[in-house]
């Protein structure tokens, strides 16, 4: 973590004297009349050419004292579909010469930022995402390859669809889906060869590989193109279609097989690498660590809790037992994901199908009825539905607090506290949606923050998508699938890696690109951001390739020199972009 911090800082440094330098050598060949509210007309044609078509990239490139006006009234600069107007605190609310010092606070936020979202997906959308698979009785299989898929995927989808919602962002979404792609199949692929070397399922593995490369070829030539048609977008659904159906198919097979040799229905399980979440293994070790603790710390007489203290003990998010047994750098987290927490706990219900109540809480429960319905519709498209006027006299969202607290008096005072009503359900899929909106608020956020990080370093879309954008959303993934392997699973996690990148480039491609083709009735525009995007491109597909044919001649085994050649070539993949982004490398 200190070397990622150092090297993001190094890149700050030479990015800010770049700027600078550039902002000298174009004030002192260009003159630029800028008149208030008057923009376009007096903008000069090189002013307006950039890598990308983004306006606001010229901002930096302007006097200290224009600045603000400038980023007021260039549609580009105020675009992003975030909350907060990075742009506008940037350059109107900071001074000059505390620029650096808003850089250093955006990349604390950042870094907030991905902590939220790792914590709405693992704590709030994953779980009743598997609460709905457990009521429709889904197999194994197929809740693996769809709700779980969904779950442990959401930052990166999400991100995905925020970043395609305007074109100036698109970069972001190609770079961040590109860039998680080669560094869970090189880093970390390469990190789980080299902690427990093993031999992969050969069948799962080259059909989740040949998947894969289809799809990336798909989208290289979508990239060439420079445009993608709603036929096309459908046909990425239509690839993960076939590839979930293709691993229910094969696992009937397999399980077919093995109960014509064995004599025994029984399916493999985890081992066999058919079951794709990453996070099984370790929702199972800490169910075990808490039902342990519930048994230690349960009360020796009974004992029943009043409303008030059954739902004080709902909305608090620290648990003492495991308070006393933290890292200091564990309690740190702990606080400061303590507000988020609280406020994710009040909106969002989770329904847990393991629980003998399945969670049931009843204060908290009718209160969901209220906070549920007012977080969607304030949280979707930045709140715009929400505020809008009812005859020009009542908003919305009024209208929707009036019928929450209508509906919420008839769940409390029709139900119990100790048990469950039959309807109970339906608070899944209340908190799959409320999780979904508030993983999509956060990815907003995070797509704007990037956007204007590229904008005051002068970086390219496809650069910030390949390394921090890829980096957050994968680096929990990697950490999951190396302790995977570390108790004895390295199938697991193998299968973890593909499956989740699979969904991760089709649904983040297709559905993306969906939304914004019925959002504007036209084709979308993927044009790339010069070279790096096919730099980005040609590693991974080389990477697929190199997997495709080198593992299969190693008869299946993943030793640690296969690791180590995976981990070397992520790195001169990695500073071969930053030269080319740099411009040193000119192809």
């Amino acid at each position: 973590m200190r070397a990622l911090l150092l090297v993001l800082f190094c890149t700050v440094a030479l990015q800010w004297d770049r700027v600078s330098c550039q902002k000298t050598v174009y004030q002192s060949n260009t003159h630029v009349v800028l008149r208030r509210n008057v923009w376009r007309s007096d903008r000069p044609a090189e002013v307006t050419q950039n890598r990308n078509g983004d306006e606001c990239d010229v901002v930096m490139n302007l006097s200290a004292s224009q600045r603000c006006e400038f980023v007021k009234n260039t549609p580009d600069c105020a675009s992003d579909e975030g909350f907060i107007k990075y742009p506008v605190v940037t350059f109107c609310l900071f001074p000059p010469n505390l620029l650096p010092l808003a850089i250093t606070l955006y990349v604390l936020w950042l870094f907030v930022l991905f902590l939220v979202l790792g914590l709405i997906a693992s704590d709030f959308f994953c779980p009743n995402l598997s609460a709905i698979s457990s009521t429709l009785r889904l197999t194994h299989n197929v809740a693996g390859v769809t709700f779980l898929a969904l779950g442990n995927g959401a930052p990166d989808v999400f991100s995905a669809m925020a970043a395609f919602s305007h074109p100036q962002t698109a970069g972001l979404a190609i770079g961040a889906l590109f860039g998680a792609g080669i560094f869970v199949t090189t880093v970390v692929a390469g990190s789980i060869a080299l902690v427990k070397p093993f031999t992969v399922a050969s069948r799962p593995f080259l059909r989740d590989v040949i998947f894969y490369m289809a799809a990336v070829f798909w989208t290289f030539f979508i990239l060439y193109k420079g445009h993608i048609s709603m036929g096309e977008a459908v046909g990425y659904l239509g690839l993960y279609i076939a590839y979930v159906l293709t691993v229910i198919v094969s696992a009937y097979v397999y399980n077919r097989q093995k109960h014509q040799l064995n004599g025994s229905a029984q399916t493999s399980g985890r081992e066999q690498g058919e079951i794709l979440p990453s996070d099984s293994y370790r929702e199972i070790q800490s169910a075990s660590i808490q039902a342990h603790d519930d048994g230690e710390y349960e009360p020796l007489l009974p004992y029943t809790q009043s409303t008030a203290q059954i739902f004080l003990n709902a909305i608090n998010p620290v648990d003492s037992r495991t308070w006393r047994r933290q890292h200091w750098s564990a309690k740190v987290l702990t606080v400061i994901k303590v507000p988020v927490e609280v406020l994710l706990l009040l909106t969002v219900p989770v329904v847990d199908a393991d629980k003998e109540d399945h969670n049931w809480n009843r204060p908290l429960n009718s209160l969901h009825i209220i906070t549920g319905p007012l977080v969607c519709v304030l949280t979707f498209q930045s709140g715009t539905y929400g505020l809008l006027l009812i005859e020009g006299e009542v908003p919305v969202w009024v209208l929707v607090l009036c019928i929450g607290v209508f509906l919420s008096g008839i769940v409390f005072f029709t139900t119990t506290n100790e048990r469950p009503p039959r309807f109970h359900f339906l608070y899944s899929l209340l908190g799959f949606v409320v999780s979904a909106l508030w993983i999509s608020t956060v990815a907003s956020e995070i797509v704007s923050v990037l956007h204007l990080l590229g904008v005051v370093l002068s970086l390219s879309n496809t650069v910030l998508g390949l390394t921090l954008l890829a980096w957050g959303n994968s680096i929990g993934d990697c950490f999951a699938d190396i302790t995977i392997a570390r108790q004895g699973y390295p199938r697991m996690a193998i299968s973890a890696c593909f499956g989740g990148i699979i969904f991760n480039m089709l649904f983040g491609v297709g559905l993306g690109c969906l939304l914004q083709i019925f959002q504007t009735n036209n084709i979308v525009m993927l044009e790339p951001e010069g070279m790096l995007c096919w730099v980005l491109s040609a590693a991974l597909g080389l990477s697929l390739v190199l997997s495709f044919t080198l593992v299969p001649l190693q008869c299946f085994h993943m030793s640690r020199v296969y690791g180590i050649f995976l981990l070397i070539f992520y790195i001169v993949f990695l500073l071969v972009a930053l030269l080319t982004e740099f411009r040193v490398i000119q192809f």
